[in-house]
């Protein structure tokens, strides 16, 4: 069996930015444990599958480790592959997902997310968290994700956390973030519990993060960056339940997959 791969850098500029996914169309779903050991075989934050329906395409994405609820950058990785390499005519997409319909709309050079908004609200910070990350925060509020809000960037910055200890904690993901001179707040992902200790650039995290940052900064419109060693810039809008993120991708290899046998 010989399957296409792609593999994108979304939420970049040029190559060697942002964060890569892979991705892998099919005609028909293949059994999960062959899937997931695809994804595991890749070893990139995410591998998105995805099958032609009636409506659109039916989407799925693994982790090296797991299946996961919702993922953006893979998403948008997608919806590059359809648009610039398998001529997809349409100016917009929808997705159906675990998450429900996910829309990605072309304009010019971007790509846009649709996504459900998900505002996190306040709670107790977890001690292994404060020990993890050596910080004293702001705020910590949950969601999908615990959100630690920092005094400043240069604060997201210097974080050095303790991935072991992370890794025990109950939600998917610890994100920090601050207000930024340059941008309206920038991030950082850490999610050692699917296996990624750092995630380059998270588009699920910024449907969290944009409804609590718009009303802090009084605004609907947010520049941010992702702030990890290979970084990425995301446009959102806060639109009612909805938060659009926009961004650029860039194709990085175009290949195929040979697989002898399932099992």
């Amino acid at each position: 069996m010989k399957l296409p791969i792609y593999q994108i850098d979304a939420f970049a500029e040029n190559p060697f930015e942002g964060n890569p996914a892979a991705v892998c169309p099919l005609e028909e779903w293949l059994p999960d444990e062959v899937l997931l050991s695809i994804a595991e075989e890749n070893n990139l934050s995410e591998t998105a599958f995805f099958v032609a329906t009636e409506s659109g395409f039916h989407i799925r994405w693994f982790s090296p480790v797991t299946e996961v609820n919702l993922c953006g950058h893979a998403t948008l990785a997608t919806a590059y592959v359809l648009f610039h390499c398998l001529d997809y005519e349409q100016d917009a997409i929808n997705f159906e997902s675990i998450s429900g319909i996910l829309s990605v709309s072309k304009k010019d050079a971007f790509l846009s997310l649709d996504f459900p908004a998900q505002p996190p609200v306040s709670c107790e910070i977890p001690k292994e968290i404060v020990s993890a990350l050596g910080v004293n925060p702001i705020e910590c509020l949950i969601a999908d994700d615990y959100i630690v809000v920092l005094d400043c960037e240069s604060e997201v910055l210097a974080v050095v956390p303790d991935f072991d200890m992370l890794k025990g904690l109950d939600l998917r993901a610890v994100v920090i973030t601050s207000k930024s001179t340059h941008y309206d707040f920038v991030s950082r992902c850490f999610v050692p519990k699917y296996g990624i200790n750092e995630d380059p650039v998270t588009g699920s995290t910024h449907t969290e993060l944009v409804p609590y940052w718009s009303e802090k900064l009084g605004k609907t419109k947010l520049h941010t960056r992702q702030v990890s060693k290979r970084g990425g810039e995301l446009y959102c809008e806060l639109s009612g339940d909805r938060v659009k993120i926009s961004g650029k991708a860039v194709k990085y290899l175009q290949g195929e997959i040979e697989i002898s046998e399932l099992r």
